[in-house]
């Protein structure tokens, strides 16, 4: 079924030859999702036909019900630096990991720690003086050795078989530049950790996303053909790859090029040579979501 819609002041709208009554022949029909981008870290997806309130609860599936491993528990033995235990706790908490929460079941209440549920960290670390140091520097890095406590600095501990089945790659923090915490000479940090599986809803640092958004397609259209300077002045008022001027009878002319990168800014408004020529709405049932993993 084609999505027809009529471009109004207040953008596009339904057709009315397009059913108002919702029916599942015609949502399945209609109904599409396509990945746009995907890597490691970021994914934007379309989803195509469907109401608010859906798109609206794939964001909130993202956020709270896909489950990911993180630090649950904190065996502190030694903190003498100047952050607090239950902040430190906390920091350690909200740090990423890489491990697949696929590979891990849900640990049951009161049931102990296992090598199928639970991952194993430790972080063991010194500030010290560098009696080698440059005598007239006066930069932290040079003076004191582990000064600055970093992600880097937490060590797997396998339990069970864990050391045939992972790598210390595959389950520790996703980066290693994470700062933890700033240390002076004679202060130090021991500290042993237990993550498990979890899910959003029970805490945020289960979350497997640190965004997750959704917005509607744009749609722009050009009532009549805008050239010479104003085409240029026109693609300067959207979002880079909006709008592209290209040459047309010997004279530049202002194209639609992907209005997919439209932020709404309205910008255009302000030429009013040309502002009552540019039509700009949202595709009602076509949704633009965006994905950050943590």
């Amino acid at each position: 079924m084609d999505r027809n819609y009529i471009l109004t002041e207040s953008g596009p709208v339904r057709a009315p030859s397009m059913p108002t009554k919702w029916s599942f022949n015609t949502f399945k029909e209609m109904f599409d999702i396509k990945i746009v981008f995907k890597d490691d870290m970021e994914m934007e997806f379309d989803v195509i036909g469907v109401e608010p309130s859906l798109a609206n609860a794939f964001r909130r599936i993202l956020l709270s019900e896909v489950p990911s491993i993180a630090i649950k528990e904190v065996h502190m033995y030694m903190n003498t630096s100047v952050i607090q235990d239950e902040v430190l706790c906390h920091r350690i908490g909200l740090i990423p990991l890489k491990a697949n929460p696929r590979n891990f079941e849900m640990q049951q209440e009161g049931a102990p720690p296992s090598e199928h549920d639970t991952l194993e960290f430790e972080l063991r670390i010194k500030c010290t003086k560098n009696n080698s140091a440059p005598a007239k520097t006066t930069e932290l890095a040079d003076l004191y050795k582990n000064h600055m406590v970093y992600s880097k600095s937490i060590k797997w501990l396998p339990m069970g078989d864990q050391d045939k089945m992972f790598s210390a790659s595959d389950v520790g923090p996703v980066f290693d530049d994470i700062l933890i915490a700033k240390m002076r000479p004679g202060q130090e940090i021991e500290m042993k950790m237990l993550a498990g599986k979890g899910c959003g809803k029970d805490h945020a640092k289960f979350s497997p996303v640190c965004t997750a958004s959704y917005r509607l397609l744009p749609t722009i259209e050009l009532t009549r053909e805008i050239d010479g300077d104003a085409a240029y002045r026109l693609q300067k008022s959207f979002s880079p790859g909006v709008i592209d001027v290209v040459q047309r009878g010997g004279k530049p002319v202002a194209v639609v090029k992907n209005a997919r990168y439209d932020n709404g800014s309205r910008n255009h408004m302000l030429h009013s040579d040309f502002a009552s020529f540019v039509k700009v709405g949202r595709v009602p049932d076509h949704y633009i979501c965006k994905c950050l993993l943590t």
